[in-house]
C-alpha cells in the first residue's frame, strides 16, 4: 500500500512476464512525504481514478505505451467512458506488474546494483522523471537554481507563477526515504538497462498531451511527473498520470491540486512543518533512512470546512477536465472561488 491508494496483485510478476493486479485508489492524502495523514477527503480517491484512467487512455490514443489495462466495474476492466456511461464512480484501476526488489540501505547508501541484479530485464525504474511547465510559488526549483538558468531574465524568483521558455526535465529518486534530485549521469546508472534519454523523451510525449488536454478545459498544467517501467526492452508509463495529486494545475490562476492543502499546512501548522524539514535534514546528515523517527511532532487533524472545499476542488476539477458530470459537486469555478477563501 501506498500512502493514498492500495496495491492488489492478482498474479505475480516473474523474471520474464508481466503480473496482473490494481490500484484502489484511497481518500486519503499525504503532504511533505509523511505519507497518510489524519483525515480523509471523500471521494478523492474516485477522482483521481477517474482523471488518471482518463490520461492513461488519451496516451495509450497517441502510441504510447502504458500498464494500465482499464478501470474495473463489477469485477472486469473496462474503460472510463463505459464506467461513466453507466453511472459509476470507479475506484480501482486494473495494471500490469513488473518487479520491483529490495534497494538495499547501509551507512554508505542505497545499493542500485543489488536492485539491477535481482530485477533483470522486467522491473520498474527506481526513478520519477518530473517535468515543469512553470515555476508555481511552491516549487523545489526556485531552491535549487535561479532564474537565469532556464533561460529568463531575472535576477530572483517573483512572488507569483513564472513560465519557463521550455520544458524542464528533471529525474529523482523513487525508493529513497527522502527524494533527492539526480544528475543526468546518477539517473542514467540508477535507471538501470533503461536509457535515461528515451525516458527524457517518453516524459517529454506525456507532458505534451498532459499541456493540450489542460488548454482544452480551461486549465494551466505547470508540472508533474512519471513513473515508468522496463519490460524487454521497452519503456511503459506505469503508476497513475496527469491527476490533481501527481501534478500541478491551476485555473485562473487558482491552484487546482493537492498544493492547495500543502499551501493551507504551510500557513496553518508551521511548526509542524518546520519539524519535518529539520527531521529530513538530521537525517540527511547522520546517514538514517527513516527521518520520521526524528520529527517531533505530528500533523493537526484539518477542519471540517477545509476538507469539504478539498473534496469539491477534487470533484469539480474532475467534471472540468473530463467535461463531463462524473460527480456531483459545484462548478470549478465555484469551487476555486471556495479554495481561495482558505
Amino acid at each position: 500500500m501506498t500512502s493514498v491508494k492500495e496495491f492488489r496483485i492478482d498474479d505475480e510478476p516473474t523474471a520474464t512476464d508481466l503480473g496482473r493486479g490494481a490500484f484502489v485508489f484511497t481518500d486519503d492524502y499525504s503532504v511533505f512525504d509523511w505519507g497518510k495523514m489524519p483525515d480523509e477527503i471523500p471521494q478523492k480517491g474516485a477522482a483521481l481514478c477517474t482523471m488518471g484512467a482518463a490520461n492513461f487512455e488519451a496516451l495509450e490514443d497517441d502510441g504510447i505505451p502504458t500498464h494500465y489495462e482499464g478501470v474495473v466495474v463489477d469485477g472486469e476492466p473496462v474503460s472510463i467512458e463505459t464506467a461513466i456511461d453507466v453511472g459509476e464512480q470507479p475506484r480501482e484501476m486494473a495494471i500490469e506488474l513488473t518487479q520491483v526488489p529490495d534497494l538495499p540501505h547501509d551507512g554508505d547508501g542505497y545499493d542500485y546494483d543489488a536492485y539491477h541484479d535481482a530485477a533483470g530485464e522486467n522491473y520498474l525504474i527506481p526513478l520519477e522523471i518530473v517535468f515543469r511547465n512553470t515555476v508555481p510559488v511552491g516549487s523545489s526549483l526556485r531552491k535549487r537554481s535561479e532564474p537565469e538558468d532556464h533561460g529568463l531574465d531575472r535576477e530572483s524568483w517573483p512572488e507569483e507563477p513564472v513560465e519557463l521558455p521550455e520544458p524542464v526535465v528533471e529525474f529523482s529518486t523513487k525508493y529513497e526515504e527522502q527524494d533527492r534530485y539526480l544528475s543526468r549521469a546518477e539517473a542514467d546508472r540508477i535507471a538501470g538497462r533503461a536509457n535515461v534519454a528515451d525516458l527524457e523523451s517518453v516524459a517529454r510525449e506525456v507532458n505534451d498531451l498532459l499541456n493540450r488536454q489542460a488548454v482544452e478545459a480551461g486549465f494551466v498544467h505547470e508540472d508533474g511527473k512519471i513513473e515508468c517501467l522496463y519490460y524487454e526492452g521497452e519503456i511503459r508509463v506505469a503508476d497513475v498520470v496527469g491527476t490533481f495529486d501527481e501534478n500541478r494545475f491551476s485555473y485562473d490562476g487558482q491552484e487546482v491540486s493537492k498544493e492547495v492543502i500543502r499551501q493551507y499546512h504551510k500557513r496553518t501548522q508551521s511548526a509542524w512543518v518546520e519539524a519535518v524539514g529539520e527531521a529530513k535534514t538530521r537525517a540527511s546528515e547522520a546517514g538514517i533512512a527513516d527521518w520520521k523517527s526524528l520529527c517531533d511532532r505530528e500533523p493537526e487533524p484539518l477542519d471540517q470546512h477545509v476538507i469539504d472545499v478539498a473534496r469539491d476542488l477534487y470533484c469539480a476539477g474532475t467534471n472540468a477536465y473530463l467535461d463531463q458530470a462524473v460527480f456531483d459537486a459545484p462548478s470549478i469555478d465555484d469551487a476555486i472561488d471556495a479554495a481561495r477563501s482558505l
